[in-house]
Parts: C-alpha cells; sequence; structure tokens
C-alpha cells in the first residue's frame, strides 16, 4: 500500500490585487512531497514559486489571498485553519528557511536569542534548557563556537553564517516538512555547496519532507528526487530528477536548460593578445577599525599587492568566493576606493596619482555596471535622464543626449519608449540593461562588471551575457568581469584571475585555469560547482535542448 504524501497541494489558486500582470500568480497546481524526499520547484523569477511557499507557510503578502485549492499537511487542510492554529503549526508541522537571511533576521538582536525566541514561543523549556538547545542546534548546522557565536549580532556573520541560523531556526522544533526559498542564491559556490551538503544531511537524517525553489538547476542536479518546472504560475512538467534534467519534455523546460551556463571556455576572442588597456601594479587595501572597550581592533587586508593587466578587447574575469576581494578589487581600479599603495596605468595616467581635473576627464573612458540595477538607478528619475546623464555631464546638447539615450535603449534590447518610465516599471533583467546601456552612453575604453547577472534568472542571464559579449566585440572594449559563478565565467572571459583572500593566486587563459588548474583553491572552487557532472554531461545532450522554431 502507498505511503501517503506527507504534503498534498490540489487545484491552488493564489489570486494577485487587482491591476497586476495577471490574475492568478498560483494558477491551479498541484504536486506532493513525501516523508525523505526532496522536491525541487523551478522556474523563472514571476513564475509563481515563492507565492507558493508562502501559502503553505499562511504568509501572503498583503492584498495577495488564496482563493481555492487545498494545502493537506499530514492531512489537515492549512488553507482553512485560523490564524492562532496556523500560528502554533509554523515552525512545530512546517519550517522555512527564507531567500535573504540578513532580511528575515532581526538586525537588533543576538542570533542566539532569535533561535531561543522560537523555543521560548512554542515549547516549555525554562531559560537554562533554551540556551543548551540553541548551543546543540547551531552545532548540528556546523556553526563554529556555538556558545561564543550566539552572542553575536546578524551583521558579524558572513552569509553562509546567516543562512546556518536560519536552517537552525527552521529545525528547532523538528517539523516534518522545510520549505527552502532560494536559499543558496546569493552564495558563492563553496559555501553554496556546504548549505547543499547540509540540507541534504539534515533532511536525510530526520526522515524530512523538503520542498526547495530555486532558479539554478544545477542546485536542483545536486539536490533534487523530484523536480517540479513553474512557468506563469502553472506547473508545465513534473517528474523523478534524471527525467526532467535529462529528457525533458516541455519546450519550457528544454528552453530553461539550454541557458543554463556550461562549464565550457569559450574560444578566446582574437582581440585578447592586443596591447594593454590597463595595467595594475602593487595594488593594496587595508580596512582597519579603532576597536573599543569591548570591540577587539581589526585589520582586513582586503587586497594584497595585486598585479594584474586588462589587453583592448579582452575580457579579464576575476573569480573567488565572497569576501575574497573581487569588489574591492574592481573599485580600487577606477578610484572608487582610495588604494593605499601600488599603481594603475590608463592610456598613459596613474589614475591612483591623478589629480581631480585629470581624473574626471578619464572618467569617460572607464564606466562599470553594478551587481544592483535596482540599487544603483534612482527610483525618482526616469530611464531616459539617467542615460543620459554621462552626456549631459559632458555638455552635449539636451535633444542630442536623450536622442542617444533612445539609441541605447535599442541597442541593449529595450524599447526605446521606455526612456519615459521609472526603474521600478522594468523587470531585473531590463534594469541590468539599462545599467549597461548608462554605462556605455559615454562610449567607454574599460567596462567594469561587478556581478552582473548573479541575481537573474538563466533565460535572462544568458541574454545579458550575451549582449556584454556583443557590445564588447563591437566597441573593442577591455572588460573586467568579476563573478563568484564559474560557469558564468566561462561563458565570457579570454582569462581568468582567481582571488583568495585579497590575492591572485593563479591566473591564465580561461581554458587552462578550468582544463588544468595549478593552485588548489582553484581546483575547490571547481569541484564546488553545483551539477558539475550533469552539466558535463549535458554537453552531449544538446539536441534534447533545442527548442524548435516556429514557423
Amino acid at each position: 500500500m502507498e505511503t501517503p504524501p506527507l504534503l498534498a497541494v490540489r487545484d491552488l489558486r493564489v489570486a494577485l490585487p487587482a491591476g497586476g500582470d495577471r490574475v492568478d500568480a498560483v494558477d491551479g497546481i498541484g504536486f506532493e512531497v513525501h516523508a525523505g524526499e526532496i522536491l525541487c520547484i523551478v522556474g523563472e523569477s514571476g513564475s509563481g514559486k515563492s507565492l507558493t511557499a508562502a501559502a503553505i507557510m499562511g504568509l501572503l503578502p498583503r492584498g495577495v489571498r488564496a482563493t481555492g485549492g487545498s494545502i493537506a499537511l499530514g492531512g489537515v487542510d492549512l488553507l482553512r485553519l485560523p490564524e492562532d492554529e496556523m500560528r502554533r503549526r509554523r515552525g512545530r508541522d512546517v519550517g522555512m528557511i527564507f531567500q535573504e537571511p540578513m532580511t528575515a533576521l532581526n538586525p537588533l538582536m543576538r542570533v542566539g536569542d532569535q533561535i531561543d525566541e522560537v523555543l521560548r514561543v512554542h515549547t516549555g523549556l525554562d531559560e537554562a534548557g533554551r540556551r543548551a538547545r540553541v548551543v546543540e542546534l547551531m552545532a548540528q548546522v556546523n556553526l563554529p563556537d556555538p556558545d561564543q557565536l550566539r552572542l553575536a549580532f546578524p551583521f558579524r556573520l558572513s552569509g553562509g553564517q546567516r543562512q546556518r541560523v536560519m536552517i537552525a531556526m527552521a529545525l528547532a522544533l523538528g517539523p516534518s516538512l522545510l520549505i527552502a526559498d532560494e536559499p543558496t542564491t546569493a552564495l558563492d559556490v563553496t559555501t553554496q555547496k556546504q548549505i547543499l551538503a547540509l540540507v541534504k544531511a539534515i533532511q536525510s537524517a530526520r526522515g524530512m519532507g523538503v520542498l526547495f525553489i530555486t532558479h539554478d538547476f544545477g542546485v536542483v542536479a545536486e539536490i533534487a528526487d523530484r523536480v517540479a518546472v513553474m512557468q506563469h504560475g502553472r506547473i508545465v512538467e513534473v517528474g523523478p530528477v534524471d527525467q526532467v534534467l535529462n529528457r525533458p519534455v516541455h519546450a519550457y523546460t528544454r528552453s530553461l536548460i539550454a541557458a543554463v551556463p556550461r562549464l565550457e571556455p569559450r574560444a578566446p576572442s582574437a582581440a585578447a593578445a592586443g596591447l594593454p588597456a590597463l595595467v595594475a601594479r602593487g595594488l593594496t587595501k587595508t580596512y582597519r577599525s579603532a576597536g573599543g572597550i569591548f570591540v577587539r581592533r581589526r585589520v582586513v587586508e582586503a587586497v594584497k599587492s595585486v598585479d594584474l593587466t586588462i589587453r583592448q578587447g579582452e575580457t579579464l574575469g576575476v573569480v573567488g568566493e565572497s569576501g575574497s576581494g573581487k569588489s574591492t578589487l574592481g573599485r580600487l581600479l577606477i578610484r572608487l576606493l582610495p588604494a593605499d599603495g601600488g599603481s594603475v596605468s590608463f592610456q598613459g595616467t596613474d589614475l591612483l596619482a591623478a589629480a581631480p581635473g585629470r581624473l574626471r576627464a578619464l572618467r569617460r573612458d572607464v564606466q562599470m555596471v553594478f551587481q544592483d540595477p535596482y540599487a544603483s538607478l534612482n527610483p525618482r528619475r526616469r530611464v531616459g535622464a539617467i542615460v543620459a546623464d554621462g552626456l549631459l555631464a559632458q555638455g552635449r546638447p539636451r535633444a542630442e543626449a536623450f536622442a542617444r539615450a533612445r539609441e541605447l535603449m535599442g541597442l541593449v534590447g529595450l524599447d526605446p519608449a521606455g526612456v519615459d518610465r521609472y526603474p521600478h516599471e522594468f523587470s531585473g533583467g531590463q534594469r541590468q540593461r539599462i545599467g549597461i546601456a548608462r554605462a556605455l552612453a559615454v562610449e567607454p575604453k574599460l567596462l567594469i562588471a561587478d556581478e552582473p547577472v548573479s541575481a537573474l534568472d538563466v533565460s535572462v542571464q544568458a541574454q545579458v551575457l550575451e549582449l556584454l559579449n556583443d557590445v564588447r566585440r563591437r566597441f573593442d572594449l577591455a572588460m573586467l568581469f568579476i563573478t563568484h559563478d564559474l560557469r558564468v565565467a566561462a561563458q565570457v572571459c579570454d582569462r581568468i584571475a582567481v582571488m583568495r583572500r585579497g590575492e591572485i593566486v593563479e591566473t591564465g587563459p580561461t581554458a587552462e585555469i578550468f582544463g588544468a588548474p595549478q593552485h588548489a583553491y582553484t581546483r575547490e572552487l571547481l569541484d564546488a560547482v553545483p551539477g558539475r557532472a550533469w552539466s558535463a554531461g549535458q554537453l552531449a545532450n544538446d539536441a534534447l535542448y533545442t527548442i524548435p522554431r516556429e514557423s
């Protein structure tokens, strides 16, 4: 006799407020999660994945509501429970790991107190018992020195450590179902590997059911037993992980898999052997905190005597974990941060020693594409004004600057009429294209792209990477591409510099770095790429993922 599912979702509908892009965010979906299995729901942003999880938890945003169907957990329909009963079941029967722990954790509370709060509200343990349980939970998720770390505030922890605190909170009451909503999206590959291994180990040890939400097929290959693919609020394909990844049936599934970056270096561009566009020597940056009565003085060498060369027309990738110094290096190169030592030669001028007037003149030739396009675009200004800003600063006539802004919008694949809209009216991928258009407006010779696709869906990511390659060829740009995703680096970079704890430990052509890495740290990064074995097999099965053109 077949065991009944732990979670059974039937014909679930979640309605959006009036004026949304569609009536239902979740449109009549159904799926099951069994005890001891991991079901991955995969799809692009806006497909309804996170709202499905929120509906199960009874945590839908204001104005969004479940209008039909059922969510049975252990035979009890969660949609029919009063709020006080649902509150008792959260944590006890179903726990959740949120996507961004820094926003999910209270910044004003010590992390141990936040785990303790779950125990204090839902259990009868006394203070000593709760403290012992907090330390035990933190040890179970492999946090170092938990008795001391429980006293720390969230900002003192790394991204991976904060995510482990969230996992400890979700597991505190021993739920039978764990929901993980994009828990590894912003993590570097080695931390991501650790978190995936931790979730899988805990799930196996406790026999829990896990609903794991992601847009990363590498993660799916690493962790899933079964996969459900969502598009526009509907599940278009569901099945065992091997079947969905290697023999996908639906065209949408095939298109998503086709967009996944491969860990296969592209052929270097002919221009990669050109003249040096920028040369850095001995670049150094150290951060020092003053300390105090209760806080130790800290010295962090963010960049340690770095040498690098970027040639005209080539893309140099800088890869490494979070905290390795990649973004600091990018900002030092264009003097957005003051360096403590070294030199940066660009067009015959040392940028670090240039007088303000000379530096201002050179700014038009060096531009940056930032990681978060929403944070880097002024929300109160129309897109046309944002793109035209650099041209207006150069003294171009207003009509000419805005005409060029419309032209650039078309160049990056956006409707030129969008110059009259505000940033919030665009999707994440479209905002990143606006950031690229703004950087290209002044026709730079060097472009620094700092994690420009890390938060994008695979299909949008593929489009932006193709766009960056295209504008590099078209404008003969030198490009510094900063990323923690080695699959992305393989798609765009001619050469790779591997950065660890402020130092470049290895550099060379992308094919050599990926094919025969010399440094142990490089090998560690490559081994940590999620779904690496599946991605390699994917290359041999390209015909499976080819989408027929419509006649």
